[in-house]
């Protein structure tokens, strides 16, 4: 059985304007409380790694965590790329969207949801 891990022991971190834009984002989709914001990577895109991030259910095989009050998701063997990632948003001239700042990223893309390690 899978259980809640503490916010200062989770992988990844929010900025307050990621926070804000999620909470957002739930509430627009009329979610219940059986989903969670699921954070992630996948193998594609042009580095060889995307970013995953989007509401979801839990799955087997994920860890739960509570960041600054979102249900985040992550399936356990995803830990490895994005420990110490901080997530923002962006809502400016130039870019709007999520940023993904991963210091464990060899190297990005340049639109920024792809890596290599």
């Amino acid at each position: 059985m899978n259980t809640v891990v503490e916010t200062a022991a989770a992988p990844v971190s929010f900025t307050s304007g990621a926070v804000k834009e999620l909470h957002k984002l739930k509430d627009q989709q009329e979610l219940n409380d059986d989903f969670g914001l699921r954070v992630g990577v996948e193998g594609g895109g042009c580095s060889g790694m995307t970013y995953v991030l989007g509401f979801d259910q839990k799955k087997d095989g994920d860890q739960e965590y509570s960041i600054d009050g979102i249900r985040v998701f992550m399936h356990k063997a995803h830990g490895l790329y994005l420990v110490g990632m901080q997530i923002d948003f962006q809502d400016g001239l130039n870019a709007r969207g999520f940023t993904f700042n991963n210091p464990n990223a060899a190297s990005t893309c340049g639109c920024g949801t792809s890596f290599s390690v």
